[in-house]
């Protein structure tokens, strides 16, 4: 009986903390770490997400870019900080789904799946083919040049493992061409010298991409998804060219994965009232030509899982590996 009774108020005390802790959260400013560099999709969104977050919690959510190390930098960081939920990681969701994949066990530079949690999901795209227009005007075109001459094109990514570079070898493995990776810090700088011509395709999220492409200074060949997107009817699917190409890029929120879970709950319900916001469809979600994910941290978990053992089977089929 006083064990029970014992174990009765510690769980009580238990239950109470978690509790309080979810009611005064947050109670000093927020940092978001960010895996991309400034302007990349994931920077812009996780901007746009931390600035109403900062309405709504009355404290500071300060947005922090730590581009590089295949987004494992930025992971480190978080790793280092305290378990209250007050520092967060946003990524492109390959971090969990397709990145661990591609290393034997025990050697990516974090282990994701252990040490981190899914909280919260902002939005998702098919990739896009972006080439500079001197490479190619069709997908077609651009898998001649590169059969052609294997290995003289180039793509960018934004780091070994990242969404950028496995959609590459995924294409490189359906279409059987050969391409060489350029890594960079991020998405943003990947884009930037594709504009610039210094490098010839990159496939991304091609959301921050749009005004690029509609002023002509790079090509859209196709997206990455097995249907063409509502939005722009008019590019063709990858698929339509490579059978069974199917490449999308999400993002979202992570956080420690012994961070209470009131408030992982807590952030996650904020961060959906946010992108479930009219005005935030107006503004961001509808001009980015992204679709918002499942919400629920249960829901957002399982999408994130779904595509985990997708990759899974692809990039263990394709023979992609990390060295």
């Amino acid at each position: 009986m006083k064990t029970s009774f014992g174990s009765a108020i510690l769980l009580g005390l238990a239950v109470a903390t978690t509790g309080a802790q979810a009611q005064t959260f947050p109670n000093r400013t927020v940092n978001v770490v960010v895996t991309s560099a400034a302007g990349a999709a994931t920077d812009v969104l996780t901007r746009a997400v931390s600035q109403r977050l900062t309405q709504k919690w009355g404290q500071n959510v300060v947005v922090e870019n730590r581009g590089g190390g295949g987004h494992y930098l930025a992971a480190g960081v978080v790793m280092n900080a305290g378990l209250d939920g007050h520092t967060l990681l946003s990524s492109e969701t390959g971090l969990w789904s397709s990145q661990p994949h591609l290393y034997a066990k025990g050697k990516a530079p974090v282990d994701i799946h252990n040490d981190f949690v899914p909280v919260a999901g902002y939005a998702s795209i098919p990739v896009g083919v972006l080439v500079h227009p001197s490479v190619a005007k069709s997908l077609p075109e651009l898998l001649a040049r590169a059969r052609e001459k294997p290995g003289s094109l180039n793509f960018g990514t934004a780091g070994p493992g990242t969404a950028l570079h496995t959609a590459a070898l995924l294409l490189q493995s359906l279409a059987g061409i050969k391409l060489t990776a350029v890594h960079y810090r991020g998405a943003a700088p990947a884009l930037n010298d594709l504009i610039a011509g210094h490098i010839n395709v990159v496939i991304m999220g091609p959301s921050v991409a749009l005004p690029a492409v509609r002023a002509g200074k790079v090509n859209l060949l196709a997206f990455g998804g097995l249907k063409r997107v509502a939005q722009m009817p008019e590019v063709p699917t990858v698929a339509e060219t490579v059978p069974g190409y199917d490449a999308s890029v999400s993002f979202g929120m992570f956080a420690l994965a012994r961070t209470p879970r009131s408030v992982l709950a807590k952030v996650n319900a904020d961060v959906q009232d946010v992108i479930k916001e009219p005005e935030f469809h107006k503004k961001f979600l509808e001009p980015m030509v992204v679709q918002p994910i499942p919400g629920s941290l249960e829901g957002f978990a399982e999408y994130l899982n779904k595509d985990s053992a997708k990759w899974a089977r692809v990039i263990k089929e394709a023979n992609l590996k990390i060295d």
